[in-house]
């Protein structure tokens, strides 16, 4: 077994061994999303008139057939075919295709009556556009980070950071014309980080995700730069404190006016209860003296029952 000048395997037997079964070069081209894939296992030469053909495919620990007893299986049948009785054409490429694809001959008239070679299909995926976070806006002399990410890429991509379309070195201290900012951007990571933003940094940013497929950016987006009021903030935390200060002090103000304090009943506070029409009540003694006095008079209580 050799290696092939396209990176696949060749399994070759002495004239002699009856037959040959050859991965040529182009099978381990790597298949673009969408396109066909050309999967190639050619022999040479067999004394066998028709060698059994078996194409399968592994991932992992799992091994599935595309194609057995003479036809395509599942799915297969609908986008895949063989041709010239034995390379494997895959049309409409997904990312489920990207695998290891095996092609086992028997060939039971033949010296050597089995070969089998595998093919590893690899399927380049371009990005779509990646997801950018950026910070609206960062006070003078703090740090900020910008982030960038795409998932769907294959090859993984990587990443470049633009403000107002001029691209950004990988450090800021590499290029005179970002002398007063310090930042470093990670191409593989998508991150821009800047260790102290300066009023220069303001603008608006986008990253750019590219592999050898395509590349593909995100929106725009503003990131501003302010100066940071000292001033503005302790004014603002005294007049809170005032605030407070004048609230506690209105409040025991009128604690100590009795605003707050909750009048209990008592004995000056008693009304007589209503009573029905045609009905006295029985009094007591000082029930009787009780009601003279709040009335101001001289009054008694009869007990006694209208009918």
């Amino acid at each position: 077994m050799t290696g092939s000048p396209g990176g696949g395997y060749r399994v070759a037997w002495s004239p002699g061994g009856g037959y040959r079964v050859a991965c040529t070069p182009s099978q381990w081209e790597e298949i673009h999303l969408a396109a066909s894939a050309d999967l190639s296992c050619i022999i040479s030469s067999t004394k066998t008139p028709s060698p059994r053909i078996e194409w399968k495919k592994i991932v992992g620990k799992d091994t599935t057939y595309v194609y057995y007893d003479n036809k395509m299986q599942g799915d297969w049948g609908n986008r895949a075919q063989l041709q010239g009785r034995t390379s494997l054409v895959i049309h409409n490429v997904t990312r489920a295709d990207k695998g290891i694809y095996r092609c086992e001959v028997v060939a039971p008239d033949d010296v050597n009556i089995g070969a089998e070679i595998n093919v590893n299909l690899t399927v380049h995926v371009k990005p779509v556009a990646p997801k950018c976070r950026v910070p609206p806006s960062v006070p003078v002399g703090k740090s900020a980070t910008l982030h960038c990410q795409e998932k769907e890429g294959f090859p993984e991509p990587t990443y470049s950071w633009y403000r107002n379309a001029d691209s950004l070195p990988s450090d800021s201290r590499s290029n005179p014309k970002f002398q007063n900012s310090s930042f470093s951007v990670n191409s593989k990571t998508g991150t821009l980080i800047f260790t102290e933003v300066h009023k220069g940094d303001t603008g608006r940013y986008y990253c750019i995700a590219t592999n050898n497929v395509g590349s593909a950016k995100c929106e725009e987006q503003q990131m501003e730069v302010y100066d940071l009021n000292i001033a503005g903030i302790i004014g603002g935390v005294l007049v809170v404190l005032a605030v407070l200060l004048l609230t506690t002090v209105g409040i025991c103000c009128a604690y100590r006016k009795g605003f707050f304090v909750n009048n209990k009943q008592n004995g000056n506070s008693y009304k007589t209860p209503s009573k029905p029409d045609g009905v006295n009540y029985i009094c007591t003694d000082e029930e009787v003296y009780t009601i003279a006095v709040e009335r101001g008079e001289n009054s008694h209580c009869q007990p006694s029952v209208g009918i």
